[in-house]
């Protein structure tokens, strides 16, 4: 309209930078970073701001310029929330590493980020170490390592060699180098210029770069606020790993309420309970695995729920089994069920609970609280047919893929144009999982990945809704289910289980028959000591296809009929 402006005045490109400059003046004496463990002394919001401004400082002095790239290879670790704040102050592009990487595939990220900059974890320095000779045997630059000397775990067991000739700077040595807190912030100019840099998972294929912008890091560091119910002043425990998607853009979050950081170095069940007697803890994260970690833990490691108290846990993947679900508000902890991608920085739809569902039986809870729900304020996502682009019916039934859009999806893959336009084509991102849509209330609830879906004899299986029936059976700790070649019916549902105690296959067999479609359920049991997993929990179905497949087919091995047979074994 007429006489409108954009100028200095009303105008300034959002970034999550400005959630560290306030909470050092609205909360300067709070605790901002503190170690799970006590082993360390709490730091507070204005002594985290200085240290960030010296480390910027002295990042600028090594020649880390805007669009830089600087990795970081560590575990949940003070340093990792000072450096999500210090090296966007230099406008540099922050890499997190997943700490679980092995040497040969850390190079080939390193290789492909052309990280100007490494921080190394002291617990990880010896895979660090190899990896960097990696990256010079290939004839590029090495990164300058910097390593970072925090307290390790009295029982870890990864302590780093005495001598590193890779290492040319320490950490802490480096901020007192960074002098004053005097640096020049270099705000970005404009708040779609490249944060952060996320390696996919790599759970379906090689993993992708995927870029994030100022904009969107704090879009959905603001959507994470609300849909955690995130109060000023939270107390947030590190289980989510801050590698994966920024710790979901919590690293940012609980900046922008002046929040605590309780960081763990490794997750137990134990270490959760105590860290949230010893302080406070109000929210934290983590993939179904975490959540079975803390209703595992053994009698003495638990501890009573302060009265009236709840620690709000947001989770993601797949849906927890409804007695995971059950025992957590027993001991205390309300879950939040929540869906995203590293594409969409996180989380991307929330399960919103509605108090009208509070009266139900426990078993109708726990299904609604399974299901995706619907998307945040910083996007939108709709269930459409891939090749039409138009929405499926909210009926229940009707398949399509879940495709979402808006100001919290990725800029685009890092040197790879073709997967970009590829996923980004029509104007929606999609992500490769089926869904239907509730007829009630349209929340989505997704059916499967679209390369996990089982054809057998021409029905589609959901092998989600396969496992929720596995985890209904009592012995089922943890369960996955692929496709196994049949030479009759194509594939058949082959279910890999961890157990509680000790059970056949036929047994988990007959039980799955009794709740699925005869052709839905498992033809194939094995019993393993543990599921092949990433650093975040997800289950690496790829692996267990290769098993599968190593089977044979079930038709060609044994002549029986759909729903017999199986095999068992006790490792995998």
């Amino acid at each position: 309209m007429e006489g409108a402006v954009l100028c200095a005045a009303n105008h300034a490109p959002l970034t999550p930078i400005s959630f560290l400059e306030r909470s050092a003046l609205v909360y300067p004496d709070r605790p901002a970073v503190v170690s799970a463990a006590g082993d360390a002394p709490p730091r507070t919001w204005r002594e985290t701001r200085d240290r960030c401004l010296r480390l910027a400082a002295a990042l600028a002095a090594l020649g880390v310029q805007r669009r830089d790239v600087v990795a970081v290879f560590a575990q949940n670790i003070p340093a990792m929330c000072e450096l999500h704040f210090a090296v966007p102050m230099t406008g540099a592009v922050l890499c997190a590493l997943n700490s679980r990487l092995d040497a040969a595939m850390a190079s080939v990220l390193l290789l492909h980020s052309e990280a100007k900059v490494i921080f190394v974890d002291a617990a990880l320095l010896g895979v660090a170490q190899e990896a960097l000779r990696l990256v010079s045997a290939a004839g590029a630059r090495a990164p300058v390592a910097v390593l970072i000397t925090e307290l390790l775990d009295d029982d870890d067991d990864s302590s780093p060699p005495p001598q590193s000739t890779i290492i040319e700077h320490e950490y802490e040595a480096l901020v007192r180098r960074g002098g004053s807190p005097g640096f020049a912030v270099r705000w970005p100019a404009d708040e779609n210029e490249p944060i952060a840099l996320n390696y996919t998972s790599g759970t379906t294929s090689r993993p992708k770069g995927v870029i994030y912008t100022h904009r969107g890091a704090y879009l959905n560091s603001l959507a994470v606020v609300l849909l955690n119910g995130m109060a000023a002043a939270p107390v947030c425990l590190w289980t989510v790993p801050m590698f994966h998607c920024n710790g979901w853009c919590m690293s940012w979050a609980v900046a922008a309420q002046g929040g605590t950081n309780v960081c763990l170095r490794r997750v137990t069940g134990g270490a959760v309970f105590d860290a949230v007697s010893r302080h406070g803890v109000t929210h934290m994260g983590g993939a179904p695995t975490v959540l079975s970690m803390i209703v595992n833990a053994a009698p003495e490691d638990q501890r009573p729920m302060p009265a009236g108290k709840k620690v709000s846990v947001i989770t993601g993947g797949a849906p927890p089994p409804p007695t995971v679900l059950f025992r957590m508000e027993e001991l205390g902890f309300l879950v939040i069920h929540s869906y995203g991608l590293t594409e969409t920085y996180g989380p991307a739809t929330v399960c919103v609970w509605k108090p009208e569902w509070d009266a139900l039986p426990a078993e109708e809870r726990a299904a609604i609280k399974a299901r995706q729900g619907l998307h945040h304020l910083g996007l939108e996502v709709d269930v459409k047919d891939p090749a039409t682009l138009r929405s499926v019916p909210a009926d229940g039934v009707t398949m399509g893929e879940v495709m979402l859009r808006g100001n919290t999806v990725m800029s685009g893959y890092y040197k790879d144009a073709p997967a970009t336009a590829e996923a980004l084509a029509g104007g929606w991102f999609r992500s490769g999982d089926l869904a239907v849509r509730n007829p009630g209330d349209g929340y989505v609830k997704i059916r499967d990945r679209s390369k996990d879906i089982i054809i057998s004899g021409g029905e589609n299986i959901s092998t989600i809704e396969v496992e929720a029936a596995l985890f209904a059976h009592p012995a089922v700790a943890e369960a996955a289910v692929v496709g196994r070649p049949d030479e009759h019916w194509g594939e058949t549902p082959c279910a890999f289980v961890v157990a509680r105690r000790k059970v056949e296959p036929e047994e988990v067999m007959e039980f799955c028959r009794g709740r699925l479609p005869r052709y839905m359920a498992p033809r194939t049991v094995v019993v393993v000591e543990e599921l092949p997993k990433t650093a975040t929990g997800k289950v690496q179905k790829f692996a267990l296809r290769e098993k599968a497949r190593a089977m044979g087919s079930l038709s060609s091995t044994a002549s029986r009929p759909q729903g017999k047979g199986g095999r068992s074994t006790s490792k995998l």
